[in-house]
């Protein structure tokens, strides 16, 4: 089977170069019509041109595609919303976003700066929030979207010094579960993807050897598959260096302690047990927890009785 985007239109963000633009030019190789994103500013957000978006798409037009540049930035919803209604006006549709926009502002959590956590922040989830909201009532109405967050593993993990580049990453995770859930009904599905590449965004961060092997094409493919017409729904997907590998936010099997005044103590002592992965679960919802529990409680109520 091959991937093909023919007849289909793509939002692709922070596209003015390294993942975003390796993005683009990988959905127009397939055939998509790629709306080029990018503000054109520095890593850490100053600045903007709509420079970096327009070299991009005289690379698609040039390989025989179809493209338009924006450099709207995406904490702006109404700039947002005027983005989507330019590919809109020139192509009638929008069936793929794919939200990379990103700045860095890393310190340690001590010496950051609120306004720079707020900043990160604003940019990676509200940025994803007002894209996704700018194409939803649009994908619902053609019942067909396919939407990628781009979360990271310092939001899955943890990593020194990105409390805030953490925080915003890990909030996409739950912006796609929320989201697939509730676009399921008109095929729109959402995703998440984890990228580890060689981008403006890693310079510093590592080792020049291991920056050679991070390239962002190595990365496309992984993107490619979440926003195919088969993709997946709610799925994690880490890529780096041609090595793929799925995450997962997983529910341990837990253990019925109780709510008496010796509870706390009960817990501490079948800690290990609660924590126990064996026999672990991907919950389909929310109410997942809730059933778990009530399901427990009642056992150890018959068992009692």
């Amino acid at each position: 089977m091959t991937i093909d985007f023919k007849g289909r239109v793509a939002i692709v963000t922070g596209a003015g170069g390294g993942l975003g633009r390796a993005h683009a030019l990988g959905l127009a190789a397939r055939g998509a019509r790629v709306l080029v994103n990018d503000l054109g500013g520095a890593r850490d957000g100053s600045g903007g041109s709509a420079t970096a978006a327009e070299a991009v798409v005289s690379e698609i037009r040039a390989a025989g595609g179809e493209a338009l540049a924006n450099s709207a930035s995406v904490t702006d919803f109404a700039a947002v919303q005027a983005m989507v209604q330019q590919a809109v006006d020139a192509w009638g549709r929008v069936d793929i976003l794919v939200n990379n926009a990103g700045i860095l502002r890393d310190k340690s959590f001590a010496k950051m700066e609120v306004a720079d956590f707020a900043q990160v922040v604003d940019v990676h989830l509200m940025g994803a929030v007002h894209c996704c909201k700018a194409v939803w009532a649009l994908m619902n109405a053609q019942k067909y979207g396919r939407i990628l967050m781009t979360t990271s593993s310092s939001g899955l993990y943890g990593n020194f010094g990105q409390s805030n580049y953490s925080a915003a990453k890990m909030a996409l995770v739950g912006l796609m579960q929320t989201l697939a859930i509730e676009g399921a009904k008109n095929d729109i599905r959402v995703n998440c993807l984890a990228p580890t590449a060689a981008t403006r965004m890693t310079e510093g961060l590592m080792p020049q050897a291991v920056l050679d092997a991070l390239q962002p094409e190595a990365v496309v493919p992984a993107m490619l598959v979440l926003v195919a017409q088969d993709a997946p729904n709610r799925t994690i997907l880490c890529a780096g260096a041609g090595t793929f590998e799925a995450a997962h936010i997983t529910m341990t099997r837990g253990a019925w302690i109780g709510g008496d005044a010796q509870a706390p103590e009960r817990l501490h002592e079948r800690l290990a047990q609660v924590l126990d992965r064996t026999g672990d679960s991907v919950p389909k919802d929310a109410s997942a927890q809730g059933t778990n529990e009530v399901g427990l409680a009642l056992k150890n109520a018959v068992r009692g009785a």
